[in-house]
Parts: C-alpha cells; structure tokens; sequence
C-alpha cells in the first residue's frame, strides 16, 4: 500500500511496481487521511497490505514555517499512526525521509549516525516522523534523501526548464551543497526492498541514507540542467545563470547550507550502488523529451521557494 502516490515518488512506483509483478494499492488522501489514525486502521483492514510504503508529507518548506501544525500534522502524527498500525498487522513500514532532519552544518559527508538537529519547522517535523516510527517498534526502513527531482510533481528540475523558457537570466543559490536524487530511482530501490522482504520474509531493518553520486551546489545543478536540456532539446535556449548566496536569496525558513548524505550503509547493507546525478539527469530529461515536454509547451507554475 502505497501513501502519497501522486506524489513524485509515489508515482514513479506505482509505474515501475507492475514490471516487477508487485501489486500496488494507492489510496487517495480521501479515501486515506493519514492525520487520522482510525482512516489508517480501516484502510489496513480493507486491503490487507503486505507491506507499507509512504511517500506522503508536507514538503512546503517555506509553507510550514507559518502551517506547523499541518506539517507536524502529516509528517509525525501521520507516520506515527502508519507505524502504529504496521506494527499491530505484523508488516513493515517503508518511509521516505530527508536531509533537513540534519542542521546543514559541516563538510563532511553525513552518515545515518550523525546528530540531527533541523534548523527549520518542516525538518523538525520529518525528525518527529521518524522518531515515531522507531518509538512504534514496527519494522522499518526509513531511507533519508535530498533534492529529489523527477518527471512527476513540483522539483527542482522543473522549475529551471520554467524559468530557462520564461527568464533570459537566472538567479541560482551557489553555497548550498547537495546530491540531487532522482525519483525513478528511489521508487527502484524500494522496490527491490519491497521484493527481497517478499521472498526472504525479512530486511536488516533501520534507517539509511540514499541520494544520487557525488555533490553540487543548486548553481551546478542548474547549470547541468539547462546544458543537458538544450542538447536533447527540452530547452531551446539556455538562459544566463548568476551565482549568488544564500544571503542574497532569503526565504522564510532556512535551507541546509551542506546536505551530503554518506550511503556507504545503505550499499554494502544491500549490495545496491548509488547512481551519478549526471546521468540520472540525462535519464529524466530524455524522457521528457521523448514524451514531448520541450521548451515551446512546458507550462510549469512552480517557485523555487517552494522547493524541499
């Protein structure tokens, strides 16, 4: 059963779910409110999961600063009652986490072991999360990432072919640090969780760090994106791109300054390699291309605000 499944990860593994002959049950955010734990009782007893994956939360950064009880409302009281409830039906839990559990501070790749400390209410929300889950005793995977983008919902990714269409220069943030993720992976390696805990009935269960291979500021990132969609031909013309700092670029909640997850833990326990960002990259934007998002229809309404 999967929560959240319009969001990017959520659909990306309700695509990628039939080709590994796994069944997935996506209910809507009416048919199940996960802020209400007698919505999430009903839901197990209805469809009798194997196995919950929840790619559900509250990702308005800026949003929560003002909107903290909805925050905490879906990403702690949310997966608490998810993780209360697996754990009473005897099945794992899948959650999906995040780098702004962490402070940001540092310049050293951060391991699962590393003090948590958000700097902001949704990070603080997303701790709570995962402290409830483990409070629950239920058995869990709960896989930390960072900048996830992909061909589904609001990211990164989308935003610069926006702007890239709209803008002929750019702004971009050059002193925040990270490891873009692509979404289509992270649903693949769930998967695979998903599939070896079906036929082995069990998984060194914890919490684990997965992002894309190496590092890049968001003016790096950017700069890649509109390189490799003006050679596939997403984008017809790149815009110019501006470093600039963060101090330059205020937003109402704070974003991690360094949020380089170490997965060292998460390959040698499974034995799954991380992927180069680059050419994640060039994975989703020839997709886009192929199903005919380029630059002359792109319609985009996103803010960089509003990103995770």
């Amino acid at each position: 059963m999967v929560c959240g499944g319009t969001g990017q990860i959520g659909q990306s593994i309700i695509e990628q779910a039939n080709t590994r002959g796994i069944r997935v049950i996506a209910p809507s955010s009416q048919t199940l409110d996960i802020t209400d734990s007698a919505s999430v009782s009903d839901a197990l007893e209805r469809y009798q999961p194997t196995l919950i994956i929840n790619a559900a939360a509250y990702t308005n950064v800026d949003g929560a600063e003002t909107d903290a009880a909805r925050a905490f409302a879906i990403n702690a009281d949310g997966v608490r009652h998810l993780a209360v409830a697996a754990h009473f039906a005897a099945i794992p839990l899948f959650h999906i986490s995040t780098d702004y559990v962490f402070s940001g501070k540092g310049n050293e790749p951060i391991t699962e072991s590393h003090p948590t400390g958000p700097c902001s209410v949704y990070g603080a929300s997303k701790l709570a999360g995962e402290q409830a889950i483990i409070e629950s005793a239920a058995n869990h995977i709960v896989l930390r990432t960072s900048w996830v983008y992909g061909m589904h919902g609001h990211n990164f990714v989308k935003t610069m072919l926006r702007l890239g269409r709209e803008q002929p220069s750019v702004s971009i943030v050059n002193d925040q640090v990270g490891c873009p993720t692509y979404a289509a992976s992270i649903a693949s390696v769930l998967l695979e969780l998903c599939s070896r805990y079906v036929e082995k009935g069990d998984l060194p269960w914890g919490i684990y760090h997965y992002s894309g291979r190496s590092a890049c500021s968001w003016y790096e990132f950017a700069r890649e994106i509109f390189s490799q969609a003006g050679a596939i031909g997403v984008l017809e013309k790149a815009p110019h791109i501006q470093a600039v700092s963060t101090d330059e670029y205020p937003t109402p909640s704070c974003r991690p300054a360094w949020s380089v997850l170490d997965c060292q833990r998460f390959e040698s326990t499974f034995g799954i390699t991380t992927l180069d960002w680059r050419e994640e990259l060039y994975k989703c934007l020839s997709l886009m291309a192929a199903s005919g998002c380029r630059s002359s229809n792109v319609r985009l309404p996103i803010r960089f605000a509003d990103m995770p």
